[in-house]
């Protein structure tokens, strides 16, 4: 008979009970063996088919939904339907009929659940806990994207003053010193704003590519700094070099030592000189 549900255990099937079972799996009826040894029909919850439908009344805080499902679907059967409408996968979902909590494997019809039953819907703790959990991070990262795009407007307006004073340097224009010194505490500023930014993720990776980009610009500051107070530290620095070597090689350690002057020839220019 359609629904009828065998209560065997595998310790009480025989081998001639098995070859029934085999024979009717390959029928149209087709058997499943529930924990605990249980033999019941399975179903299908989309197949209408099946058998009569029952509409339940399902409970979830302050919402309520109306679930119609075949009469002898089991409470998972009900767990992946409410899946679609609540939003909740089966393992976060529990259910209870009667103020007890039913298992996935028990069917509706064998609990007494009848055509406009009542079942509440609760979710389950540990999930809740998580979801909590992961809304709190996402909103943490959000929070550190909107604070490192601040930064990066701010730090976008400091470069463009950069550029245009390098500009000025590398013309030949004298700058005023103040004007270094300025931007360079402007974008220090941002630098520390940066670093109170609590980041993880993808946000951490972006306020150390602003860091870069801020250090970046301070070193920028700091070469046109000293371009601007000698316009020729470049050419200054190469003879400058060249005296340090120059000075090395003839003096201690170098290969051919300066010949001493003769002490007589000394003697004689030292007091044509005070004379």
């Amino acid at each position: 008979m359609v629904g009828r549900v065998c209560f065997l255990t595998m310790k009480r099937l025989s081998s001639s009970s098995k070859r029934v079972v085999n024979n009717v799996v390959r029928g149209e009826i087709e058997w499943e063996l529930r924990p605990g040894g249980m033999l019941v029909q399975k179903r299908n919850v989309g197949d209408v088919s099946s058998g009569p439908m029952i509409k339940i009344k399902v409970s979830h805080g302050s919402y309520h939904h109306d679930i119609t499902v075949p009469a002898q679907s089991t409470f998972g059967d009900l767990k992946r339907v409410l899946a679609q409408e609540t939003g909740l996968e089966p393992k976060e979902q529990r259910l209870l009929f009667q103020g007890k909590e039913k298992d996935d494997e028990e069917c509706l019809h064998m609990v007494g659940v009848k055509d406009m039953s009542k079942v509440v819907l609760l979710e389950d703790p540990a999930s809740k806990e998580r979801k909590l959990d992961e809304m709190k991070r996402n909103q943490s990262i959000l929070k550190a994207y909107e604070e490192v795009a601040k930064v990066r407007a701010e730090v976008d307006k400091l470069s463009e003053k950069v550029i245009a004073l390098e500009a000025i340097v590398r013309g030949g224009t004298k700058v005023s010193e103040k004007k270094f010194l300025v931007l360079t505490e402007l974008l220090m500023v941002q630098l520390l704003q940066l670093d109170t930014i609590e980041a993880n993720g993808e946000a951490k990776v972006q306020r150390k590519v602003e860091v870069r980009h801020v250090q970046g610009l301070v070193d920028t500051l700091d070469n046109l700094k000293a371009r601007n107070s000698n316009p020729f530290s470049s050419s200054c620095n190469a003879v400058s070099v060249t005296t340090k070597w120059e000075a090395f090689e003839s003096g201690v350690g170098s290969l051919t030592a300066p010949a001493p002057l003769p002490s007589s020839t000394r003697i004689t220019q030292d007091w044509e000189v005070f004379d």
